[in-house]
């Protein structure tokens, strides 16, 4: 078994309810075992300005897929759920990242392990904090503290416990 997190953000169509359907999506899959869930941050957006905020959070799974199968499933979890890509780092209703598979660093045309931008986003590194542990080591990039605190200037806030 091995175990993965999925950050999950959301900014249009119920941006709550669209987190709490994807988390459904997790308990529902037979290989997927959902472990525990962060509190929902809200966020700036990364990209363009023109959007509304984010709605974040993290999710600790236990799986039996391989990395490339998880990716896969998230893709198409979230064309299931109505994402479409109008423009990079716009809106969209649902967005599920592999930030996290074990320790494992890869990095192939469909997956980057662990995420290539989880250490240089603070709604990534807050939830991840919450529920790992500020100690951890985040693969290849050191402990999620010392990256938080490079992260400073960027505000974000709890929002709410996840939506169950």
């Amino acid at each position: 078994m091995s175990r993965i997190v999925v950050g999950l953000g959301s900014n249009v169509n119920e941006p709550l309810r669209q987190l709490k359907t994807a988390f459904r999506h997790f308990a529902d899959h037979p290989h997927l075992d959902p472990v525990n869930a962060s509190h929902v941050y809200l966020s700036a957006p990364q990209g363009p300005q023109d959007q509304p905020d984010f709605y974040n959070a993290a999710a600790l799974i236990n799986t039996t897929l391989p990395p490339r199968d998880v990716m896969a499933w998230l893709l198409s979890t979230e064309q299931a759920m109505g994402r479409t890509r109008l423009r990079r780092w716009g809106e969209r209703c649902i967005d599920l990242d592999l930030l996290l598979y074990d320790e494992i660093q890869m990095d192939c045309d469909l997956l980057t392990l662990p995420h290539p931008r989880a250490h240089e986003r603070r709604f990534v590194l807050d939830p991840l904090i919450e529920l790992l542990g500020e100690d951890y080591h985040l693969p290849g990039r050191g402990p999620l503290h010392s990256l938080r605190s490079q992260c400073a200037t960027q505000t974000i806030h709890v929002f709410c416990e996840f939506p169950r």
